[in-house]
């Protein structure tokens, strides 16, 4: 017959063993219940902030996904992009075709998908010849039977040129038709001081497109001269040498 104490050490075992089948029913229960989540895949976008410049094309990434990473039928599979800020959207795909009945009037003619990607998780969308309105966020939203969920993309709209360089006498000017956002302008010397000696007009268009005529006075006969032309987006590095009667310039551009 068993004693007391033994009666009270099985009843300790018993339990511990009843505490930890819990936890571990609790721990499963949880981990389970990520996992159904998770079977919904993931939409995302590898450029959240694509610089598009102007005139010319863009694509703004919009990636989805399943757990198994298997291919999904087009028919079904539902694709809408939005701007912030518009009411129309910019591009609807709705199980295998295109619908643009509420389409915004400023990307007509404008904006597609990639068709033959599409089943293997491709929602991107190419922009055609972009414009200062096109700048701001963008919203792809994706639903499928596995996948659902929006990705958010800001597109940055810039535009630059490289500058003219005139020098008459004393005076150097540096002269850019394009820039987009407006940008600053410094010049630097020899030794990369900042030169203050110098005036600089601007002049934007109806697009917005900011033109610039940026004078550097007085100059040496033979000296080195840097103008840089910078903007959120561009960064533009021009440099003048000047040799007596005869001027170098050479250019570089750092994109964001």
């Amino acid at each position: 017959m068993a004693s007391f104490g033994q009666i009270i050490l099985w009843g300790l075992i018993v339990s511990i063993f009843v505490t930890a089948g819990l936890i571990i029913l609790i721990l499963s229960v949880s981990f389970s219940g990520q996992g159904l989540g998770g079977s919904k895949g993931t939409v995302d976008s590898i450029d959240k902030w694509p610089i598009g410049y102007l005139g010319e094309d863009v694509i703004l990434s919009c990636k989805f996904k399943t757990s198994t990473n298997s291919r999904e039928s087009t028919s079904q599979v539902s694709i809408t992009w939005t701007k912030e800020g518009l009411s129309e959207v910019v591009y609807k795909y709705d199980k295998g075709a295109v619908q643009l009945a509420e389409q915004n009037p400023q990307f007509k003619n404008r904006t597609l998908l990639f068709s033959d990607a599409i089943g293997g998780g491709n929602a991107s969308l190419f922009l055609r010849d972009v414009k200062v309105g096109d700048n701001g966020v963008y919203y792809c939203s994706v639903n499928t039977p596995s996948c659902s969920g929006t990705a958010s993309v800001n597109l940055r709209a810039a535009a630059f040129s490289a500058p003219k360089f005139k020098r008459v006498n004393t005076t150097l000017t540096a002269e850019a038709e394009r820039w987009f956002p407006k940008p600053n302008i410094t010049w630097l010397d020899v030794n990369d001081n900042v030169l203050n000696e110098s005036e600089t007009s601007f002049f934007n268009n109806s697009a917005g497109i900011t033109r610039f005529i940026s004078s550097l006075q007085p100059i040496k006969l033979y000296g080195s001269y840097t103008c840089i032309i910078q903007n959120p987006l561009v960064k533009a590095i021009s440099q003048a040498t000047i040799k007596g009667p005869v001027n170098t310039f050479q250019r570089k551009y750092n994109l964001y």
